[in-house]
C-alpha cells in the first residue's frame, strides 16, 4: 500500500508542479461545472487559472452537495482547491471549509489560491484520507472529486468520513468505478493507478463499502460512462501504455464510469 501512496504522491506533486492536468475548462464543463452566468456567479470564471488548471476531477460533487451557509464542510483529497473554494462560497462567512491532502505541493499550490482569492473561511491540512486529521463528529457534509479510488484502502477512507461527520451529515463523492474487473497487470500499473484507472473498484464493492461504514440511503445520483478512447486520453503526458495495455483499456469501452454519489449518517 505503501509503494501505491509513494507513487500517487510523486504524480499529483509533478502535476502540481506542471500546473496543467487533463481537465481543461471544455472537460470541466463536461464534469459538472458551470462556465456560464448562474445563481448569480459563474463557477468557472471566479476561478484564477492556477486553480481550474490543475483541477483533475471526474463530476462536481459541491453542485448538488446542497451547501448551506454555516455548515462546515471537508474536502477528500482537495488538490489545488477548486471544490474548496467554490464550496467556501456556499457557506459563507460563517462556515468553514476544510481541505485536506497528503501532497505537500498540491497543498502549496491550494494555499497559494486561497491567498489570490482572499478566501478566509478554508482551512487547509496535511494529511492522508484514509486518517483524517478532523476530530469526530465536527463536519456537516463530506465532499471528495476523483480521489478516492486512488487509494488501496477505500474502507478505511469510508470508515474515517463516517467518523468525521456529525450524526444527520451528508456525503457527496464523485469517484471512477467499473462495472468490470480490470486485468490484474493494469491494476499493477502504477502509470495507470495514477491516471484514476487502476484503483477503480466494481461499482457494487464500492457501494458495499460504504454501507459497511454505517451510511444509509447511499444512491447513484448521476453516471457517466467513457469511451475506451476518453480512457486513453488520461494517459496522455502521464504515462505511455504499452501495446497490450492499450489493447486491455480499449477492451474497457463504457465499462469505466464517473459516478456521483449521495450518502447519510443517520440522526441519533
Amino acid at each position: 500500500m505503501q509503494d501505491v501512496k509513494r507513487s500517487v504522491k510523486e504524480a499529483y506533486s509533478e502535476l502540481a508542479e506542471k500546473g496543467v492536468s487533463c481537465c481543461n475548462a471544455e472537460r470541466l464543463v463536461d464534469r459538472g461545472y458551470d462556465s456560464i452566468e448562474l445563481g448569480g456567479f459563474n463557477e468557472l470564471g471566479m476561478l484564477p487559472d492556477t486553480v481550474v488548471k490543475i483541477a483533475d476531477g471526474c463530476g462536481n460533487p459541491t453542485a448538488i452537495a446542497s451547501l448551506r451557509v454555516g455548515e462546515t464542510a471537508l474536502d477528500l483529497g482537495c488538490g489545488a482547491g477548486i471544490d474548496v473554494f467554490l464550496a467556501a462560497r456556499k457557506v459563507g462567512q460563517n462556515g468553514r471549509v476544510i481541505g485536506v491532502d497528503m501532497t505537500d505541493k498540491m497543498l502549496e499550490k491550494a494555499r497559494e489560491n486561497a491567498q489570490t482569492l482572499g478566501v478566509k473561511n478554508v482551512e487547509l491540512r496535511k494529511g492522508e484520507i484514509e486518517d483524517l486529521p478532523v476530530e469526530s463528529g465536527s463536519v456537516d457534509v463530506i465532499f471528495s472529486n476523483c480521489v478516492i479510488n486512488l487509494t488501496p484502502d477505500k474502507g478505511a477512507v469510508f470508515n474515517e468520513a463516517f467518523r468525521a461527520l456529525r450524526p444527520g451529515g451528508r456525503m457527496i463523492i464523485s469517484d471512477i468505478v467499473t462495472q468490470v474487473k480490470i486485468p490484474q497487470f493494469l491494476r499493477d500499473n502504477p502509470g495507470f493507478w495514477n491516471v484514476c484507472g487502476g484503483g477503480a473498484l466494481l461499482e457494487k464493492e464500492y457501494l458495499k463499502k460504504i454501507r459497511n461504514a454505517g451510511f444509509v440511503e447511499v444512491r447513484i445520483v448521476s453516471r457517466y460512462n467513457y469511451r475506451s478512447e476518453e480512457v486513453l486520453e488520461w494517459t496522455e503526458g502521464r504515462y505511455n501504455p504499452t501495446d497490450k495495455e492499450r489493447t486491455a483499456i480499449l477492451a474497457l469501452d463504457q465499462k469505466l464510469s464517473s459516478v456521483t454519489i449521495t450518502a447519510h449518517k443517520a440522526q441519533q
